[in-house]
């Protein structure tokens, strides 16, 4: 299983980038998938994450900034994120969960300064 995420950058404090995370098998009958973050000096932190069934978590600090959606025709999750802050600033790795295993795509950095 491969994990192949996009769409890091650099942007200025209250703009907005979308992640996107695609799978290289089926993605509508997994447990979910989701982001992590990890930011310099800090422990690497649960962003966001979607079950199959549609329902999402997000984590407290971007909630009403960060939106988390899936496509399962195109086996995506994407990662809206808007009104972006610098402490947002990380390197974002999105996951795949199924029953029996964990599986990590690459991480994309994603750095917010003027």
């Amino acid at each position: 299983v491969q994990l192949q995420a996009s769409g890091g950058g650099l942007v200025q404090p209250g703009g907005s980038l979308e992640l996107s995370c695609t799978a290289s098998i089926r993605i509508n009958s997994t447990g979910g998938m989701g982001w992590y973050r990890e930011a310099p000096g800090k422990q690497r932190e649960l962003v966001a994450a979607i079950l199959h069934n549609g329902m999402t978590k997000v984590e407290d600090s971007v909630k009403g900034r960060f939106t988390i959606s899936r496509d399962n025709s195109k086996n995506t999750v994407y990662l809206r994120m808007n009104s972006l802050k610098p402490e947002d600033t990380a390197v974002y790795s999105c996951f795949l969960a199924t029953t029996d295993n964990l599986y990590w795509g690459q991480g994309t950095l994603v750095t917010v300064s003027s």
